[in-house]
């Protein structure tokens, strides 16, 4: 086990109506709270209404912010940071999912540092040295941002997609309510499912990695996230299965699954280019990179690929090989019965060769970066595991 620092400030408040207790989580880090959220669901169900009585109920003076959008932007963040600078914010909310908490992060760094461009901020050639404190109100289980230390925008001025990790990011409080995800739509708890199993399988897949306690944690989150994510895309009224995957939400982004190994987020940048790139949906553009992504590399990772097999899907076969093989296309099959693209073409994505290449070349910041700690993965490499992909 490799040495590692582990931080997690973020009070968790888990439960049906804990909205109702924003407004007391949210004194204790300010007075003028910038409130951010999407494109209005939080209104029609009543939910900004109930958290801004109770934000009024313990004194603290808010306003809205809307328009948060999946694959969320520089440009509508740049719009918020003026609104919360106007304001004289001392604290933002994100209200919804990662678009919308990511948003709030976003603003955050950029009214404490106003005179500094956000995407220079973002893209660590200006030090982020202060930020706002954040809290998050979760709408719906996928990108973990309640908990992680990551965000990610996308500077559609010159398609690119990033993020940024820092301890800026950690949320001061989450308000965490299961019930909110029986309202969302198969597709994306789908895709939150995906990207919850990513998150974890980003952070397992390390080679010559011995953490039994760290490996444990990993297994049963995605034992849980795999048995409950079936059933909530079959029947979201289900809240036992909601609940568990809304906190498994939580767990597999907060780093607890890396103590002792690090991690390693090749998936995520072949993801984040295909999102820059044509708009796809985040856990959609994972789970159709997948497969290739573990074809590519998991002779050379084998035993790691092998006990994942048997620890997460029950596999029994005694052959190493066989048994990584199988569990690949376990999770492969998986992607598939909860409505998962598992190929660019089921993603709804034609790249041309061109665009293969543009991708692989944006994944791997124009060659900049090896990817994956497997193997290092160059431009060629990437390029071969997109063209896989195609379907």
């Amino acid at each position: 086990m490799n040495e590692f620092r582990l931080y997690l400030p973020t009070e968790v408040i888990f439960g049906r109506d804990t909205e109702k207790m924003t407004g007391a989580a949210a004194a204790r880090f300010g007075k003028r709270a910038f409130l951010v959220y999407g494109q209005g669901s939080v209104i029609k169900s009543g939910l900004l209404k109930r958290i801004e009585d109770s934000l009024a109920d313990a004194g603290v003076a808010f306003m809205e912010f809307g328009g948060a959008r999946p694959n969320p932007t520089v440009s509508h963040a740049e719009e918020g940071i003026k609104k919360a600078v106007a304001f004289d914010a001392d604290l933002i909310i994100g209200i919804g999912g990662g678009s919308a908490i990511d948003t709030a992060k976003a603003i955050a760094h950029g009214a404490a540092n106003p005179d500094k461009e956000l995407w220079a901020l973002w893209t660590k050639k200006v030090p982020l040295e202060k930020s706002l404190p954040v809290g998050a109100v979760l709408t719906m289980p996928a990108a973990g941002s309640e908990m992680s230390d990551s965000a990610v925008l996308t500077n559609e001025a010159i398609g690119k997609k990033a993020g940024i990790n820092t301890d800026f990011n950690r949320c001061r409080f989450a308000v965490i309510i299961p019930a909110l995800g029986m309202t969302l739509p198969k597709y994306q708890l789908a895709a939150g499912v995906a990207d919850i199993m990513m998150h974890t399988m980003e952070r397992y897949f390390i080679p010559d990695s011995d953490c039994d306690l760290t490996d444990e944690i990993a297994e049963g989150l995605l034992r849980t996230v795999i048995k409950n994510g079936a059933v909530i895309v079959k029947d979201p009224s289900d809240y036992h299965a909601m609940a568990e995957v809304f906190w498994a939400s939580s767990l597999s982004h907060n780093n607890l699954t890396e103590c002792g190994r690090g991690k390693d987020f090749s998936v995520h940048k072949l993801g984040h280019a295909l999102s820059a790139r044509f708009g796809a949906t985040h856990g959609a553009s994972l789970s159709a990179v997948w497969g290739s992504w573990a074809e590519e590399l998991y002779l050379e990772c084998i035993p790691r690929f092998a006990k994942y097999a048997k620890q997460v899907w029950g596999i029994t076969e005694s052959d190493p090989e066989k048994a990584a093989k199988a569990g690949i296309d376990r999770t492969v099959a998986f992607f598939q019965e909860i409505g998962m693209p598992t190929s660019l073409k089921e993603l709804g994505v034609a790249p041309s060769e061109e665009d293969i290449l543009a991708l692989s070349k944006d994944a791997t910041m124009q060659g900049t970066v090896k990817l994956s700690r497997i193997r290092p993965l160059h431009v060629s490499d990437v390029q071969r595991i997109y063209e896989r992909a195609l379907g």
